[in-house]
């Protein structure tokens, strides 16, 4: 539940290891936690996987004592968002439409891979409609709420909401799912977990339902760096290595002064900046700098960016049923109709101009840091009531994240408020595959700044 502190892959896989604990165990705490009436299990999740959880547990269970443990994931119960493909299984993206679609053949490559790693697959979890929001509201199946100030029900941050909650509540040790322009680092950062968004081309996209073709990037939810950087490793088909984190001590930080810090919320601004000043006492040398194509990508997504026109080529087979389609997801989807041919590959053209810019050679820095997000989360219902206000809510979730997409770079959120008081993420951010580089340096920026221990990990 939420309040509960969540155990690191690594710590649970010692209790593995040494016997504290068993798959079993996990699986059945997970379902008794999903299934619990007073929780948000019912929300988080589309569809639980109990029986084929438990079986695959005791499977685990029974491999590991004749010492077969293919990975430090084996045995540990994931969630998977609802737009991967699940053999057996509908994919229906956190949709009605598609309710009526074939079963799944086979496992989309992401899931395949976490499987052959060992672990568990607890079940589907909710998600914004088509992942085509930042805030996480689902009329279909349900919103689940924040697990902080879980009375005032605020938003988990979208898309891949019923992840992020799945994690928080002890429903699953870590979860998958997509990032397109910020949906698994807004989630995390505002439910307070890491999140990490890989350069697209590092993880397969194969067998997950897409919502942009050119932006969708594939990774985990987890309760630390460390969790992601060892999910991140089996979803990109690597050998699993311990990464080393990096040497703080005169390293170059740089802080962009331009776009990404205005308007913040007072609770975001101060976080940040008491971040930067445990960092810059820890020994790291904080570089005010501009970024440039952080400008104009923001000017060059001004008119909707890439997504709304590669979302219209995918939903336009099914419009016409226009009723069963969250109108403010359905809204931005016909954005995309109205896009010209021209238009769209000059948008493409200029995309791939700036990511030329935004490389090392440019920057004389380890990785960049800024707030993930620019708000604390806001309610549910104040959200729901008012489209106007989704609308600002939504554009400003995606306001940071969403430029990390554009330019096809690799970034990691990680929890930096203080225990008991709104999430609130520090960004890491790398250029395009440098993903092992930010990871490395997410290690020593989480280590730095760090309330507790790395193994327990507190819920907000």
């Amino acid at each position: 539940m939420a309040g509960a502190s969540v155990l690191s892959v690594a710590a649970l896989a010692r209790l593995l290891a040494q016997g504290g604990t068993s798959s079993r165990r996990l699986v059945e705490d997970a379902l008794a936690r999903i299934a619990d009436a007073s929780g948000e299990g019912g929300r988080a999740f589309t569809k639980v996987h109990a029986q084929s959880a438990l079986l695959a547990a005791e499977a685990s269970d029974r491999l590991r004592k004749e010492r077969l443990v293919p990975s430090s994931l084996a045995g540990l119960p994931v969630s998977v968002k609802d737009l991967f493909d699940i053999a057996g299984d509908v994919t229906t993206a956190g949709s009605k439409v598609l309710r009526d679609r074939s079963p799944a053949s086979a496992d989309a490559v992401a899931v395949a891979r976490l499987r052959a790693a060992g672990a568990v697959v607890i079940g589907r979890s909710n998600m914004t409609e088509f992942a085509f929001s930042g805030i996480g509201i689902n009329p279909h199946y349900g919103t689940p709420a924040n697990p902080w100030d879980r009375a005032a029900r605020r938003i988990p941050g979208g898309s891949s909401s019923g992840a992020a909650v799945s994690v928080s509540d002890g429903m699953s040790a870590f979860a998958l799912g997509t990032d397109t322009g910020g949906s698994l680092r807004i989630p995390a950062a505002l439910c307070g977990l890491a999140g990490f968004k890989p350069t697209t081309a590092r993880v397969p996209r194969e067998g997950a339902f897409p919502l942009s073709t050119t932006l969708d990037s594939v990774g985990p939810i987890a309760p630390t760096v460390a969790c992601c950087a060892a999910v991140f490793q089996v979803l990109a088909g690597e050998a699993p290595r311990a990464l080393v984190p990096l040497a703080l001590r005169g390293v170059r930080l740089g802080v962009p002064g331009n776009y990404v810090l205005e308007d913040l919320d007072a609770e975001v601004a101060e976080a940040f900046q008491s971040a930067l000043q445990r960092l810059s006492r820890r020994g790291a040398k904080l570089v005010e700098l501009a970024v440039p194509e952080f400008d104009d990508a923001a000017k060059a997504n001004a008119g909707g960016g890439i997504s709304p026109p590669e979302a219209f080529a995918v939903h336009r087979a099914w419009l016409d049923r226009e009723r069963d389609i969250d109108p403010r997801v359905l809204e931005r989807i016909l954005r995309g109709g109205s896009m010209s041919a021209p238009d769209y590959v000059d948008l493409l053209a200029m995309r791939a101009r700036l990511m030329k810019r935004f490389a090392r050679a440019s920057y004389d820095v380890e990785a960049l840091i800024m707030p993930t997000v620019p708000r604390i989360a806001p309610t549910i219902e104040s959200l729901e009531r008012s489209p106007e206000a989704f609308r600002a809510a939504n554009g400003k979730m995606l306001r940071n994240t969403s430029l990390i997409n554009f330019l096809d770079g690799c970034a990691l959120s990680l929890p930096i408020h203080p225990p008991r008081t709104a999430p609130v993420g520090l960004m890491v951010v790398g250029f395009r595959g440098e993903d092992e580089r930010v990871l490395s340096a997410g290690l020593a920026i989480e280590a730095a700044l760090a309330p507790e221990g790395p193994d327990l990990v507190g819920a907000p």
